[in-house]
């Protein structure tokens, strides 16, 4: 049985005799080490001295040692299995169909999107010409919106499920067992497109079935079920039940459902914007040093200030980043930000957002549910004119933004479609603009150096969340009206992030599962 302790490292300590010369140590004489896990790690930077916390677990020889991670089994299913039509290819579809596997239900996975290595042509098209594929993104498309930004997998959503198993999960199909330890897990970018191919490999050779370029344009429905689903090419589809699983900028989806009498409801979200440093400052500012030890990842931050009674806070925040364009229609601008699995570009960015609910909705009211969607729309129209009608971003400093003052030149930024100096202050509703101004004001009193003349602004970072909730029964997980429907994840307002998302998905199919069963 592992023996279970905590080591605290200050970096010299690290380097002088290591973690496995700590460990040892720790050891009674008649006690003699097979191998130790690294089962938590994090950095305390809070000090001057900073130290490198890790909880460890040890075997001793002669002692069985389990594997890494527990694997997962898969079996076949067909057509003669429970079919779940899962709507959207993202982490919660891709887990939903996963689970209805394990569970023995034929999952037919649909996506409007392409498949996770072609994407990558129109995600160049974006950049170096600007055209915007509004069914194949950032945002849309094999592995949803996290697939190309970033592969985050930290999550407060412990309560909603078993992270532990989402994290092996990952790791059974190709990412590093390093994310099972670390207390703010990452796989990057560059990575992650893989590790979602193979899970759909996996779903398909068990009996699946996942089919690409394949936009619903309809739900048919009598008011008390779903009866089937349209495809944008005339196929209708039937299962025995439907989990929508479409992600946070499903525009078109939430119209659809809206017209079609199904039960919608606005949901605060956040706007605001990208803030961009050179690494080295957000390095040296948590660090303490001049320069970041080779030991130490890329430095990140989280801010957080009241002003005016609201929250002003950072979002998605990227250390050895790249800000990325994430529009998903032709007359916008939208950023969002990634960073590669070694965290190693020049950059860092955050968003820096302020929560919007209905009390400031004002004359999109008039739209109902979908006045978030109206109100986001309003502001990434007017960034997408304020930047010459392209997919360049209006960018200012940061210090010219609490100043108030349009900025005369813009530095360098990671965006690459590129930027425009214009006064965000302007593209920004007041109320927005002022309490980022004071939230700016009060982050560089907390953290040296960042309102500085390299500071740069890209906006607008609107898409934090879903701007509209599917209301879903808190038991069975259906929707409150239409019994064989589950809205599922960000885009129904139940999740924010991959790890969450990909629980909710599971959480729908253990819902699904138990009620076909009891029938």
């Amino acid at each position: 049985m592992a023996i279970e302790k905590e080591f605290t490292l200050t970096l010299a300590e690290l380097v002088s005799e290591g973690l496995q010369g700590a460990v040892e140590a720790s050891l009674s004489k008649d006690q003699k080490l097979s191998v130790f896990r690294i089962l938590r790690k994090s950095i305390d930077a809070r000090g001057r001295s900073i130290k490198i916390n890790y909880k460890v677990a040890i075997y001793l020889q002669g002692e069985l040692v389990p594997p890494v991670f527990r694997t997962r089994e898969f079996q076949r299913v067909s057509s003669s299995h429970k079919r779940v039509i899962i709507i959207g290819a993202g982490p919660a579809g891709l887990f939903a169909a996963l689970k209805c596997i394990e569970l023995g239900m034929q999952p037919i996975v649909i996506e409007r999107g392409k498949d996770v290595r072609a994407r990558r042509r129109d995600l160049v098209s974006i950049h170096r010409e600007h055209r915007v594929n509004p069914d194949s993104n950032y945002c849309f498309g094999e592995g949803g919106a996290g697939t190309y930004s970033d592969g985050k997998l930290y999550t407060r959503s412990t309560k909603r499920g078993d992270v532990r198993s989402i994290l092996e999960t990952l790791v059974q199909f190709g990412a590093s067992d390093e994310i099972l330890s670390d207390a703010h897990p990452h796989i990057g970018t560059n990575k992650l497109p893989g590790i979602i191919e193979t899970m759909r490999n996996r779903i398909v050779e068990m009996g699946g079935e996942v089919h690409f370029d394949a936009r619903m344009v309809d739900i048919r429905h009598d008011g008390k079920s779903i009866e089937s689903v349209v495809l944008a090419d005339g196929r209708a589809l039937a299962a025995d039940s439907y989990v929508l699983a479409t992600g946070h900028s499903a525009r078109d989806v939430f119209q659809l459902l809206n017209d079609r009498k199904i039960l919608i409801e606005f949901k605060p979200f956040a706007v605001g914007v990208r803030a961009e440093h050179p690494q080295s400052v957000v390095d040296s500012a948590q660090y303490h040093c001049a320069t970041r030890p080779e030991l130490l990842p890329a430095a990140s931050y989280s801010l957080v200030h009241q002003v005016g009674g609201v929250g002003v806070y950072s979002f998605c925040m990227c250390p050895g980043g790249i800000i990325a364009p994430c529009a998903t229609e032709q007359q916008e601008v939208v950023t969002n930000g990634w960073s590669p699995s070694k965290r190693n570009n020049p950059f860092a960015n955050s968003g820096i957002v302020v929560p919007v609910d209905w009390s400031v909705m004002g004359d999109f009211r008039k739209y109902g549910p979908l006045a978030g969607i109206h109100y986001q729309r309003a502001i990434e129209h007017a960034c997408w004119m304020a930047a010459g009608s392209t997919q360049r971003a209006p960018a200012q400093r940061l210090v010219d933004f609490i100043e108030r003052r349009k900025s005369r030149t813009v530095g360098e930024t990671s965006y690459q479609p590129g930027v425009e100096a214009a006064d965000l202050n302007g593209l920004l509703p007041e109320w927005v603009s002022s309490r980022l101004r004071g939230g700016f004001e009060a982050f560089g009193k907390k953290m040296r150096g960042y309102v500085s003349d390299g500071a740069m602004l890209v906006a607008p970072e609107t898409r934090t969340s879903s701007p509209v909730r599917i209301p879903r029964h808190p038991e069975n997980l259906c929707h409150v009206e239409l019994e064989n429907l589950y809205p599922c994840a960000e885009g129904a307002g139940y999740a924010g992030g991959i790890v969450s998302a990909a629980m909710d998905g599971e959480r729908v199919v253990l819902a699904i599962f138990g009620k076909l069963t009891a029938s």
